[in-house]
This record gives structure tokens, sequence and C-alpha cells, in this order.
């Protein structure tokens, strides 16, 4: 019997995109497994992963993602060229798919990453079906976030 914990098994995140909240109202949330390589796992293990400038395009009945910057390792096999920002294979059921087509070309969301994380030692990617925030709806979030902070530093200093 094995009493170690192994870290890939518990669900862990792996990277955030914090921009997608402040830029998106997000309106629905999907898991999706990703298609990925070796070396790809490898470098999601130690981190190096950015979703930042990354997004969700449809095509051809699949889900892809797009701009997803996963750094290859320097200890990787010099047989293969790694592509940092290859476009990646999401694996979604088809009622998901049917969903997002619906979101995405009827009422004109738009699809996000939102997080990448492990779930039992797989990795997964939360995606967002998102409508874009107006820049007055971005500094309406920034009063509200530092007005919270304002109320715990009064309930604080009580």
């Amino acid at each position: 019997m094995n009493t170690k914990t192994n870290s890939s098994n518990s669900d862990s995140v792996i990277a955030l995109n914090k921009k997608a909240q402040h830029d998106y109202f997000v309106e629905e949330r999907f898991e999706a497994g990703l298609v990925l390589e070796g070396w790809e796992v490898k470098s999601l293990r130690a981190g190096k992963v950015q979703l930042r400038d990354s997004y969700v395009i449809l095509k051809g009945g699949e889900a892809w993602l797009i701009g997803c910057h996963i750094s290859p390792l320097l200890t990787a096999s010099t047989h293969i060229h790694p592509d940092p920002t290859r476009t990646r294979k999401l694996l979604l059921n088809q009622s998901e798919l049917n969903k997002l087509y619906g979101g995405v070309e009827r009422k004109g969301f738009t699809l996000v990453p939102l997080r990448m994380y492990w779930k039992t030692g797989r990795a997964k990617c939360e995606i967002g079906l998102a409508k874009g925030k107006k820049e007055y709806d971005k500094r309406e979030t920034l009063k509200e976030r530092d007005w919270e902070r304002q109320k715990e530093r009064i309930m604080k200093a009580r």
C-alpha cells in the first residue's frame, strides 16, 4: 500500500487567466481535456504555461486552444523541435460543443480559457462562454474591488 500523496492527483491549479476576469463577463464554464505531447506535460508540471493572450475557436466540429504559450524545458529531447504556441485540441462532449456553438453563433459570446489545472493526473482547461466588458464596466469592477478592500480595513481596525 502506497501512502505517498502525489501532487498531480490533486486538483492543483497550473495557470490562471486573470485578464479574462477583468475583460469578460463569464456566463458559463466548461471543463475540457487537452491533447498534449510529452514535453508539454513536463513543462506543465514545471508550471511553464501562460494563458494571457490565448483564446478558443470552434472549427470543424472541434474546439481548439490558440495562443497558449507552453515554454519547453531545457532538458527536452534533442530530436524533438517543440513549438511553444502550437494549436492544441480541446476534448469536449458533443452536447458541450453544441452549447458552445449556440452561444458563439447566435448570442455573440466568445470563448476564453480561464485556468489550467490537474485533475486525477490529467491536465484540464476550464473555458468560459463570455461576453466582453465595456470600459465603464471595467471601471465599475475596480471601484467595487477597492470598496471591498476599504470595508475590510475598516472592519479590521475596529
